[in-house]
């Protein structure tokens, strides 16, 4: 019998070694790899080619919901099963959009997990039963959140949402130009950009932006760190 090939991409290592011994033990899943963050989820799914990912949405460098934007616009045919903490209808509503096919909490047991994974592989889709019953009764509703939930807000591009990630979570320019391979002065026009079409002006602002657009938690600690200048 041939098996389910899943990607585990979740930071914290304990949890990793907790969900492959409760999804392996059924004989028909196989975790190919396990990331720990999202840019390294992105980089294994290009490589390992699962058919599977499960992600966690807070995840460092690159969070949960641009990590799966990144994976389904190079890897169609790739699934994503968002495995989170947070039920929160804006989070599901994201997540859906950007084309993930499950949602569960981290609440759900091992053998959701693995049967989520196996009904996701058979061509359907599966969400927590809290999940499920939220979808069908708010999904058409507006949400009253600022920046990328509303409707008609401000879109930010997949380079922009990576920035404001690194930016919110206290790397310094230099740090960021080495992490998206551009250089420090590209950094500060990019950044320059994004205050200007958010108009937000300090890294505070940018902070608590991200965290109400879903970019970040509220519980990851920035520290803010004193920037080189580029020479």
């Amino acid at each position: 019998m041939k098996q389910i090939a899943v990607l585990l991409a979740e930071d914290h290592a304990i949890v990793r070694q907790g969900l492959r011994l409760l999804v392996e033990a059924g004989g028909d899943i196989e975790i190919v790899g396990e990331a720990k963050t999202g840019r390294e989820a992105l980089q294994m799914t290009q490589e390992l080619h699962p058919e599977i990912v499960v992600m966690d949405i807070a995840m460092p460098l690159l969070n949960g919901l641009e990590a799966t934007r990144q994976i389904l616009k190079a890897l169609p045919k790739t699934k994503v099963l968002i495995l989170s903490a947070h039920s929160d209808p804006e989070y599901v509503e994201q997540v859906v959009k950007a084309g993930a096919v499950g949602y569960l909490v981290k609440q759900s047991s091992g053998d959701i997990l693995a049967k989520a994974i196996r009904e996701i592989h058979n061509g359907r889709t599966f969400f927590s039963p809290s999940i499920a019953k939220r979808l069908k009764d708010e999904y058409q509703k507006s949400t009253d959140g600022i920046g990328l939930r509303k409707k008609n807000s401000i879109q930010l591009t997949s380079r922009e949402a990576e920035l404001l990630q690194l930016i919110a979570e206290g790397q310094a320019n230099k740090q960021i130009a080495s992490e998206l391979a551009i250089s420090i002065k590209t950094v500060e026009k990019h950044r320059q950009h994004l205050m200007e079409k958010l108009n937000i002006h300090d890294i505070a602002g940018l902070t608590r932006f991200a965290i109400a657009a879903g970019i970040i938690e509220s519980s990851v600690q920035s520290t803010i760190t004193q920037d080189e200048p580029s020479k």
